[in-house]
C-alpha cells in the first residue's frame, strides 16, 4: 500500500533546509517550499551547505515528498514582451534551483492574459515553456505542475480543459502536468462536496488532462461558495469545501500517493494550525493505516 502523503506549506527562513524540520514537527511526510522569496524576481545565490543539509535532513525528518512553488510574480502568460521576459528568466531559476535540491515538481500558476485573450495567453505560456525546456535540458527531471486556478480576472487555468490546452501546445509533454486545489476548483465552479459532483469532476479530469498528469494536490477550504471565480483560502472545516469534499478525496484510492498539500492562511508568528488542520484530514480518512504515522489515531 502506497499510503497518503500529508504536509503543508512551510517557511524557508533560515534555509530552505529548515521546512523539513518544520513538516517533522508536525508529524506529516510532505512539504512544499518556496525556493527564494515568492515576492521578489530574484533569490539568493543557492548555498551549497544548505542543499547538503537538506540532503541528510530528507530521510531523517520521514519526509517523503517535496514540492517548490514558483513566484506570484511570475506570469507566463503576459503580452507585454518585457513582463514576458522577465517571467521566463524567473522560472528558468525557479526550475534551477529545484533541481539542485532534487525536487522534482514545481508548481506554477499558469498566469493572466490581461486582456490579449484566452487562446492568445495560452500560448504565450507554451511558448515560454518550450524556450525554457530548451535552454536547460539539464533539468529534464523537473516537472512544472499547472495548477488549477479559481478564475479571478483573466487568470488562465481555471478549468481542466484550459490546462490540457497548454500541456497541448508544450513539445515536451513529459515536463509538464497538473496540480489541483480544492479552493480553487470549488470557486472555478466543480461542485465535489457530494458523491456524484466528486465523480462527476473525477470524469472531466480523466477526459481531458488526465489523473496521471496530476502531481499534487493543494488542501484548502473556501471561504467563498462554489462559483465565486474567488480566490481565498480558509482552514480545513471553517470554509465553503466542508469535511465532506476532502473526505472524498482523502479515500479514494486513485489519489494514494499523490501529496495533498495545505496551503491554509498563516500569523505572523508562523502559528498556522498545520497540524491541526492535518489532524482534521487524518480524521477523515476510514483507514488509518493510510496515513503518515504520526498522524494516526493513538490506541
Amino acid at each position: 500500500m502506497t499510503g497518503l502523503k500529508l504536509g503543508a506549506h512551510m517557511s524557508i527562513a533560515g534555509g530552505v533546509s529548515n521546512a523539513l524540520d518544520a513538516a517533522a514537527d508536525v508529524q506529516s511526510n510532505a512539504v512544499q517550499v518556496f525556493m527564494k522569496s515568492n515576492r521578489q524576481w530574484k533569490g539568493p545565490q543557492i548555498k551549497d551547505e544548505d542543499v547538503s543539509r537538506w540532503n541528510e535532513q530528507m530521510p531523517a525528518s520521514g519526509v517523503a515528498y517535496a514540492v517548490s512553488h514558483a513566484s506570484y510574480l511570475i506570469n507566463l502568460a503576459s503580452p507585454k514582451d518585457d513582463l514576458w521576459e522577465k517571467s521566463v528568466a524567473a522560472f528558468a531559476d525557479e526550475l534551477e534551483r529545484a533541481h539542485a535540491y532534487d525536487i522534482r515538481h514545481v508548481v506554477l500558476h499558469p498566469g493572466a492574459h490581461t486582456g490579449s485573450g484566452e487562446e492568445a495567453g495560452m500560448q504565450r505560456i507554451a511558448d515560454a515553456l518550450n524556450r525554457i525546456h530548451a535552454q536547460l535540458p539539464e533539468c529534464s527531471g523537473v516537472i512544472t505542475l499547472l495548477e488549477l486556478m479559481a478564475g479571478q480576472g483573466t487568470t488562465l487555468g481555471y478549468t481542466f480543459a484550459q490546462l490540457a490546452r497548454i500541456i497541448e501546445l508544450v513539445d515536451d509533454k513529459e515536463r509538464v502536468g497538473v496540480c489541483l486545489d480544492t479552493c480553487h476548483a470549488l470557486a472555478a465552479g466543480y461542485d465535489f462536496r457530494t458523491e456524484e459532483g466528486y465523480e462527476a469532476m473525477m470524469a472531466e479530469i480523466e477526459e481531458t488532462v488526465g489523473i496521471d498528469s496530476v502531481g499534487c494536490w493543494h488542501f484548502n477550504d473556501s471561504s467563498n461558495d462554489h462559483g465565486s471565480r474567488k480566490d481565498r483560502h480558509a482552514h480545513i472545516g471553517e470554509g465553503f469545501v466542508g469535511a465532506e469534499g476532502f473526505r472524498h478525496i482523502l479515500n479514494d484510492l486513485r489519489w494514494d500517493g499523490v501529496p495533498m498539500l495545505l496551503e491554509t492562511p498563516k500569523k505572523e508568528d508562523g502559528d498556522g494550525k498545520d497540524e491541526q488542520n492535518l489532524r482534521a484530514l487524518a480524521a477523515l480518512v476510514t483507514d488509518p493505516a493510510r496515513l503518515p504515522e504520526g498522524l494516526r489515531p493513538s490506541g
